[in-house]
């Protein structure tokens, strides 16, 4: 099989964006992978453009920081995911989301990146969204991983994302998690 890979880079115009999306679909993509405009503001065109082309919406916004504006439809048989604007929050949904997506279409085994880990910090109780946090780990003597959030966990702060090792995984409505107690990290490297 072949792969083929393209990317575009389109302005806030919806012709600009219908004319990518045919181009894609004359090419039999399997899959349309979007970044940032899918939200409802006056430049975010890119749900409404796909929407008029006749996609299916199967869900936008999920439960979950950052990431929260994730889409996903189907277009005549192309499943389309549109990551959120935000680079952060485009990662980790790329990470959560994509990554397995391609796999399976490539025919490769998952990807298991959860691994358990101590937390070095007191976590406060969280809200309804699942969260990804940001965290660097270190490896015990004993080959345990401690994961040391970061103290901001703005979506913003791309530097912050780049000097990680892992994101806690904390489920919606979790009480508070004291330092020591165990945690689930997914890993995206190993420690230093």
């Amino acid at each position: 099989e072949h792969v083929h890979l393209g990317c575009l880079c389109l302005g806030d115009d919806r012709t600009a964006i219908a004319g990518a999306v045919a181009k894609a679909q004359a090419a039999q993509v399997d899959v349309l992978v979007t970044l940032g405009g899918a939200s409802v503001g006056d430049h975010d065109l890119v749900q409404s453009t796909l929407l008029g082309c006749g996609m299916t919406l199967d869900f936008w916004r999920i439960a979950m920081r950052p990431g929260k504006p994730l889409m996903v439809g189907d277009l005549d048989g192309v499943t389309v995911l549109g990551l959120p604007g935000n680079p952060v929050s485009s990662l980790v949904c790329a990470l959560l989301f994509l990554e397995p997506l391609t796999r399976k279409l490539a025919h490769l085994p998952p990807r298991s990146r959860l691994v358990d880990a101590r937390l070095a910090a007191t976590l406060p109780a969280n809200d309804r969204r699942q969260d990804y946090i940001r965290a660097r780990l270190t490896l015990e003597a004993d080959g345990s991983l401690v994961a040391h959030p970061f103290p901001r966990q703005d979506s913003s702060m791309v530097s912050i994302f780049a000097q990680s090792d892992g994101l806690i995984v904390r489920r919606p409505g979790a009480p508070e998690a004291a330092s020591g107690e165990a945690c689930s990290v997914f890993r995206l490297r190993d420690p230093a």
